[in-house]
């Protein structure tokens, strides 16, 4: 927390200082999270070059006490990655790259309700995993990494992986009362 107050205080101070020990400390961590939504290296580039623009206009709203900078970063990498990915997606079915039968983006209030119903949900079963599945898990299915990535960074093979990553499905689904992930 303190270190988080430095830097707000130092940003506040010097925003060129502030922001160039911000990338070089942050900036590895921001390329993997975005690197791990966005395969394609140019698109990945391109998405860290705005959110080093929204980071040098928002750096002031950052709030330490709601959560730690590195918490925050993620967030903010992650949403941007996430938004690119649906810009790129929408512009492939508008250029017929993807089928036109493809579901309506947008979800009614019935769809919300019960997507945050299931999100609450998950959000109580993913409690009772031990902190190394839990993390596991996210990596896979919120960072959208890859097995062989994840299995390259840990040491193991992707089959072990891929056997790791079921049985947290499993366990998941069983807390779930059997729905499917």
């Amino acid at each position: 927390m303190d270190k988080e107050l430095d830097w707000t205080l130092e940003f506040q101070k010097d925003r060129e200082k502030a922001m160039g020990r911000l990338l070089e400390r942050y900036g590895p961590m921001m390329a993997y999270v975005v690197g791990g939504i966005l395969s394609d290296p140019h698109e990945a580039e391109e998405c860290l070059a705005k959110i080093r623009a929204k980071l040098w206009e928002k750096a002031a709203s950052f709030d330490g006490a709601r959560a730690g900078l590195a918490t925050w970063l993620t967030a903010l990498c992650r949403n941007a990655a996430y938004d690119r990915l649906r810009t790129l997606e929408r512009q492939a079915r508008h250029s017929g790259e993807l089928s036109p039968d493809a579901p309506d983006p947008a979800p009614g209030p019935e769809e919300e309700l019960l997507r945050r119903e299931r999100a609450q949900a998950l959000e109580k079963a993913l409690g009772t995993l031990s902190q190394a599945d839990r993390r596991l898990f996210y990596r896979k299915y919120y960072y959208l990494q890859s097995t062989a990535r994840m299995a390259a960074e840990l040491g193991t093979t992707e089959r072990a992986m891929e056997g790791k990553l079921y049985r947290i499905r499993k366990k998941l689904q069983k807390q779930l009362g059997g729905d499917v992930l």
